[in-house]
């Protein structure tokens, strides 16, 4: 995996990937990767990341079933970001929602939220 070498870890030994959903090209997600994450996603085709609250490696969807099937990953000319196409199955927001960016800043302030609830995370994430 010598495009390994290309990339930028942060001091924690991160890198940002943004999660998009391929074909329409909604961001989904924004989460961190180590090497043995990106590792993972390279050799299941399913996104696994770094947790850097819980100090925790995990695949997205081990608790809710809603995982992301990798289409393609790419990283920007720096080398210090990832950009990951998938398929989502389900939400891909603890909150239940498709995207995590499910909330516009409105004028004066106030936000609205733009999308529609997919499952209520009390009943999922048990």
């Amino acid at each position: 995996m010598k495009f390994i070498e290309k990339l930028k870890f942060n001091a924690d030994g991160l890198i940002p990937a943004i999660v998009q959903e391929e074909g329409t090209g909604r961001v989904l997600m924004m989460a961190w990767m180590n090497e043995a994450s990106l590792r993972s996603t390279i050799e299941t085709g399913k996104t696994h990341f770094w947790s850097r609250s819980r100090q925790k490696y995990w695949m997205k969807g081990e608790s809710s079933g809603h995982t992301q099937q990798v289409g393609d990953i790419a990283f920007d000319c720096d080398g210090d970001t990832l950009l990951i196409q998938v398929t989502q199955q389900g939400a891909a927001c603890h909150e239940g929602y498709k995207s995590c960016f499910f909330r516009s800043i409105q004028e004066g302030g106030e936000f609205d939220v733009t999308e529609e609830r997919l499952v209520n995370p009390d009943e999922v994430y048990q």
